[in-house]
């Protein structure tokens, strides 16, 4: 093997300074710290002290030379580095969104997330079609199965139709898609304005039954001049909590529509005149929450991390294999 050029390994010996290892770990403590406070949006701070340490263990095995003779020992090393790096990159490069979408239709983006500065984005080329769910309750009610029906286009084109699951993702574009415990109704009106043109659009009414007994929502359409408050008339007993059961929308219960003095009942069909225009109650659908994740460098840490335990295994052996275990006097 050759060696360094005395220069090189100067550097080398200079950048594996035990200051510069200490440095970094005070730095990496506090970006944790940072994280900690402030949440995931401070998480790439955690890139520079983890290149920071990266190159302070380059310079490590670069200028010590038992590496060069043990390579097992050189391997494990030379892991733990990728495994550095690819932490920092990470940060850099993350993405952790949530997103709603109604049954029936497109998925149209993120209403949260939080992603690494150098992050790709290529969320508009993500294309699926939210087709409902079914979820089962033990009794409580806690949620035991959730499984969502996705249509989709895969990153090859082909139109595919899939069930996914808490554990198993719809992946698109290297974006994993988990369906979330958000989810739940979503009445679809027609909003006719006085003036303007006509909206079809559904009203995601909050999380049930986490929110059973607040199923309302204030809703003003384009060319509305004030709000229009919704609610819909959930029976208590809808996901019951002493027995198992499924999630269920209700079939006979109405849409309580209110502006100012005006409260009106409304089943699927019927039509509400406002002054400022007409609503019209289409039909009731379901809306499902999901937890939207990105980190390319997850499968390349997971080899990494098993070279390094594969090399560390193969040093031992060879350190303790050659030592009888047991000696007799």
């Amino acid at each position: 093997m050759i060696l360094p050029q005395p220069n090189l390994l100067h550097i080398a010996t200079r950048l594996a300074s035990p200051k510069l290892t200490l440095a970094g770990f005070a730095l990496l403590g506090a970006a944790a710290i940072a994280v900690y406070q402030l949440g995931d949006s401070a998480a790439a701070w955690l890139a520079g002290p983890l290149l920071l340490l990266a190159v302070n263990l380059i310079g490590a095995v670069a200028s010590n030379g038992v590496f060069r003779r043990q390579l097992p020992l050189l391997v494990f090393h030379l892991a733990l580095i990728a495994l550095v790096l690819l932490a920092a990159i990470s940060r850099l490069t993350y993405l952790k969104g949530a997103a709603d979408v109604t049954e029936g239709t497109a998925f149209g983006g993120l209403w949260r997330q939080v992603a690494g500065p150098l992050h790709p984005d290529r969320l508009n080329e993500v294309q699926f079609i939210n087709e409902g769910f079914d979820i089962s309750y033990k009794p409580g009610p806690l949620r035991d199965l959730t499984l969502n029906r996705v249509r989709w286009i895969a990153d090859d084109g082909r139109e595919r139709v899939e069930q996914i699951a808490d554990n198993r993702p719809l992946v698109s574009h290297g974006y994993r898609f988990y369906p979330s415990s958000n989810k739940g109704f979503a009445p679809v009106l027609l909003w006719l304005p006085k003036e303007g043109v006509p909206v079809l659009g559904a009203v995601h009414l909050p999380s049930f039954p986490v929110n059973r007994f607040t199923q309302s929502r204030d809703w003003r359409p384009a060319g509305a001049k004030s709000d229009i408050w919704i609610m819909l008339d959930v029976p208590e007993d809808l996901i019951p909590a002493d027995r198992a059961s499924r999630f269920n929308a209700p079939q006979q219960y109405p849409l309580v529509l209110r502006r100012g003095d005006l409260r009106r009942e409304m089943r699927p069909g019927e039509r509400v005149s406002l002054p400022d225009g007409d609503v019209e109650y289409r039909e009731l659908r379901t809306w499902m929450g999901y937890s939207v994740f990105y980190d390319w460098t997850l499968p390349w840490m997971l080899s990494a991390c098993v070279v390094a335990v594969l090399s560390m295994g193969a040093h031992f052996w060879n350190k303790f294999a050659a030592k009888p275990w047991n000696r007799e006097n």
